[in-house]
């Protein structure tokens, strides 16, 4: 976990080179993002939600907007690269998803609509 932290620090950090603290959440699960189970042996990954402004700033950094299509609020705004995915809504700020096999380290989708 703290490898996934530092490394979540390196891309905020690319916005300047001091570390920033990071408000996010965590869940390690199994099965498929829609239909989590508990973790097993065999079948372990994290989605991780960076909220405030760590999630602005990665935002700002994966430019450029897409076409909004799992928010339907005024004035929404979505961005990926490959999968990292954040999106702006103006009721509620900023939010990134990202997730990683732990199984194997790769990069896996962390958040869906």
């Amino acid at each position: 976990m703290k490898a996934v932290l530092l490394m979540l620090v390196a891309v905020v950090g690319q916005a300047s080179a001091a570390p920033k603290p990071l408000k996010a959440d965590y869940v390690i699960y199994s099965g498929d993002l829609g239909e989590q189970m508990p973790p097993t042996k065999a079948d372990r990954k994290i989605s991780i939600n960076v909220t405030g402004q760590s999630a602005k700033d990665i935002f700002d950094s994966i430019g450029p907007d897409l076409k909004a299509e799992c928010t339907t609020e005024k004035g929404d705004r979505e961005r990926r690269k490959g999968t990292v995915w954040c999106f702006y809504q103006p009721s509620s700020g900023y939010e990134c998803y990202f997730g990683f096999d732990l199984r194997t380290g790769k990069s896996i989708e962390g958040g869906e609509c």
